[in-house]
């Protein structure tokens, strides 16, 4: 398996502006790598961790994929009746809950590294590969409007924010200034790491 590094998007006042960026909504989960290697599947938290006995069901649709490897980006969520990602749904689920993994990368199919390819290349491969394996496995929806309306809609349905990624970029391992992150500050996301870092 390839060492794997989550790309981290810095935190940003506005989203940017101009032809140049890619906006996705930010929803509140768990980030999780999807990792197949023949048929074996690991959930991999940021951590480290393991979490494929959590959540089977993605297991299962990560296995069910036509590609012998592939390592997958995303969020794994929980959502409310009115498609909204709640992270308190997420947090006391029963082990067969409904939950969803938000993919909103590709990092590898079959062997393949592509973290150096365009985000668009990467995009267009890993919408190929979850093409039927809806409720369990989605790719993460790419809004071609301005930043600041699709930040403006996102923060009216009350999601935690958007991510918006430079057109051309590549995977990097850590924080970089080609994805940018504008949380919606009357998301409960916001709210809930505002009391953490009150109560420590």
């Amino acid at each position: 398996m390839l060492p794997l590094k989550p790309c981290l998007p810095r935190p940003a006042s506005s989203p940017p502006t101009g032809p140049d960026w890619l906006h996705e909504i930010k929803h509140d989960g768990y980030r999780m790598f999807a990792h197949r290697d023949g048929k074996r599947v690991r959930l991999i938290s940021r951590r480290g961790v393991d979490w494929g006995d959590r959540f089977p069901l993605v297991v299962a649709a990560v296995e069910a994929l036509a590609a012998g490897s592939c390592t997958l980006d995303g969020e794994v969520i929980a959502c409310d009746g009115d498609g909204l990602a709640d992270f308190e749904l997420l947090r006391y689920r029963q082990r067969d809950d409904p939950v969803t993994l938000v993919a909103f990368d590709l990092i590898e199919i079959e062997g393949l590294d592509v973290r150096c390819e365009p985000i668009e290349e990467r995009k267009a491969e890993l919408t190929r590969l979850l093409l039927s394996c809806r409720p369990v496995l989605v790719v993460n929806r790419v809004f071609d409007a301005p930043g600041p309306d699709v930040f403006q809609h996102a923060c009216k349905l009350g999601c935690e924010g958007i991510v918006s990624k430079r057109r051309g970029s590549r995977y990097a391992g850590g924080r970089t200034h080609d994805w940018l992150k504008v949380k919606n500050p009357d998301a409960p996301a916001v709210r809930r790491e505002a009391e953490e870092d009150w109560s420590r």
